[in-house]
């Protein structure tokens, strides 16, 4: 069997949930699986180490192609330094909604960078426009041939609007990418689905994969709940999220709940990418789910009319309100600023609806810290402790677009692979789904580290097309009708040209290759003691292979010969030993395994 080898390109999404970058090598190509940056780190850290690949630069040479699962930074956050500082040139697949989305979150992301925080070393505006010049964009289930060997092909994953699961094979190998996805449809995308392609192996996140998760409603009630008290009470409610995905399902939920209780505090979101955002929600409303394209005809569910956009100034207004920020980690930017102005005052509430990673604002809070430095400046401490309940509670709800372990378990029975792969989680946590999977699917299950390769045996099979002649001739022969769980032995001519492989009749084989053929025979003498003339023990032979050998057609010719199928046998004597008989036997190669039965039988003797 070939292998499938595949590593993690450090530091990303080894065992830590903080950017994607997976290199595979499958039937001799490379392919990259998305390209992300670290939220959590603001120098060399935060992008893929490339020299793993390639000590000499250029990428190009190397990879024959990089595909993007979905829009988020930490899986595509990389790709114009990966492109045009580093150099690659072929071919980076994505979805439609991915490419129209990616480029303004990597423009938004490059200007808090570069323009807010004055930092150096980091791809320009161009260089975002040349590297989407790079992109080819996919339709959901459409195969992709990338050149004659490689293809691939996108499944839906829910998610985030245009999120997908690929499948890339090689020849009879493949494997299935799913990137992030999740299992349970929610209120404006549908659920993941795959078919069962049994890829030789699945790389799944498992980023939740614990945590399974309490049913959706409850989690969404308590959400509800957080807010309309905190609002009630007069305090302000903060929700950091990223610009697309969460945002508009808290946003379709909020705007529904506001409608029905009548109330009237206003909600925010900040910055001008929710109004980019729900343009491409409208623009791509076939990726949404059932439930909003039939709505749609009537009203456009990302038309809200109680949320407006938020004005920095609006942070100091007195009264209640509730304001969607960016980003959602609150490891720079709007979510961030607010967050300080508010964290003083017990009514407030800081709602985490995503997940964080290490090293950023919101990580540190989750995990109870108690002091806070914010960028490097003057230390501004905010004193956490007057975060925690009973002032200014904080609460994490997981309202998340991630699998959780049910969902891996689920993709696992859809797809049913041979091997799996971890990434993008906590170790514990994965140890824990590992084991879970290994027991219930009996499948191997590996969880590399970050730039440790893992290498995968597959077995491929070897298609053969076999000449309709080749076939008729076996039915002839009777024997079993053609059942594939039975697989069965074919006699014929392999022949291998223009890398495509047939089994036709020998007949057919000499006629095409132009070979005479030649005739080969074996013989094999076996000795046997019978006290007959050579004639009557001839016969006695006859007799005997008649009552085993019910189904053959067996002569007992004239001229002192016995014959089945192509078997030939002779009977001799020497004059010092009549009662020693020595059988001649002899049998083309098509009767091998018949002619060694025969002469194993006779060696035991004939009946008495």
């Amino acid at each position: 069997g070939s292998a499938a080898s595949l590593r993690r390109l450090g530091p990303g999404a080894g065992q830590d949930v903080g950017r994607s970058c997976i290199l595979v090598s499958i039937g001799g190509k490379n392919i990259m699986l998305d390209c992300g940056m670290h939220m959590g780190y603001n120098d060399d850290r935060r992008f893929p180490d490339f020299s793993y690949v390639t000590q000499n630069g250029r990428l190009t040479e190397f990879l024959d192609c990089v595909i993007i699962s979905h829009f988020h930074l930490d899986h595509c956050g990389a790709l114009p330094y990966m492109s045009e500082m580093v150099g690659y040139d072929g071919p980076i697949y994505m979805t439609h909604p991915t490419k129209a989305i990616c480029p303004i979150l990597l423009e938004d992301f490059r200007k808090i960078t570069v323009d807010k925080k004055g930092e150096t070393n980091f791809f320009t505006s161009q260089m975002i426009k040349d590297c989407m010049k790079k992109v080819v964009p996919l339709n959901l289930h459409q195969t992709v041939q990338v050149d004659e060997e490689l293809e691939i092909k996108a499944y839906y994953a829910g998610h985030v609007l245009g999120a997908a699961m690929f499948q890339i094979k090689v020849g009879s190998e493949s494997v299935v990418y799913t990137g992030d996805y999740n299992m349970t449809p929610d209120r404006h995308l549908g659920a993941a689905w795959i078919d069962k392609c049994r890829p030789d192996l699945l790389i799944s996140e498992s980023t939740y994969a614990t945590t399974i998760r309490d049913s959706k409603r409850c989690r969404e009630r308590d959400f509800l709940k957080k807010v309309h008290e905190t609002v009630e009470r007069g305090g302000k409610v903060l929700i950091p999220v990223f610009a697309l995905g969460r945002a508009q399902e808290l946003c379709i939920l909020l705007e529904t709940f506001w409608e029905r209780m009548n109330l009237k505090a206003p909600i925010y979101f900040s910055t001008g990418l929710t109004e980019k955002a729900n343009h491409y929600y409208k623009l791509f409303i076939t990726w949404t789910n059932q439930k909003i394209r039939k709505t749609f005809v009537q009203r456009n569910m990302f038309e809200f009319k109680h949320i407006k956009a938020f004005d920095r100034s609006y942070a100091d207004n007195p009264g209640p309100m509730v304001v969607f920020a960016t980003p959602g980690m609150l490891h720079a930017g709007q979510s961030l600023q607010i967050f300080k102005k508010w964290a003083g005052n017990e009514k407030n509430m800081l709602i985490m609806p995503g997940y964080c990673v290490q090293g950023t604002v919101g990580h540190k809070i989750l995990n109870g810290q108690k002091k806070l430095e914010m960028e490097g400046r003057a230390t501004v401490i905010i004193e956490l402790c007057s975060l925690y309940s009973p002032l200014f509670p904080i609460i994490f709800i997981k309202i998340c677009a991630h699998a959780d372990a049910k969902g891996i378990m689920q993709l696992i029975r859809m797809a049913e692979p041979r091997n799996m792969l971890l990434v993008h989680g906590e170790a514990k946590k994965m140890e824990f789904l590992k084991d879970k999977i290994e027991q219930e699917f009996s499948i191997s299950c590996y969880m590399p580290a970050n730039g440790e390769t893992t290498t995968i045996v597959t077995n491929p099979s070897v298609p053969v097309d076999i000449s309709l002649n080749l076939l008729k001739r076996e039915m002839a022969l009777g024997g079993p009708l053609p059942d594939a769980k039975r697989p069965r032995t074919m006699h014929g001519t392999l022949i291998m040209k223009d890398n495509s492989l047939r089994l036709v009749s020998p007949e057919q084989a000499l006629k095409e290759l132009g070979l005479s053929e030649h005739q080969l025979r074996f013989t094999c003498r076996v000795q046997l003691h019978d006290p007959h003339s050579d004639t009557d023990t001839l016969g006695r032979i006859y007799t005997h292979l008649k009552s085993v050998l019910k189904s053959y057609s067996i002569q007992h010719v004239p001229d002192g010969t016995v014959i089945v199928e192509s078997i030939v046998i002779k009977v001799t004597s020497s004059a010092e030993e009549p009662n020693l008989k020595v059988l001649l036997l002899s049998w083309s190669y098509q009767d091998e395994e018949l002619g060694s039965f025969l002469s194993t039988l006779l060696k035991n003797g004939l009946p008495s």
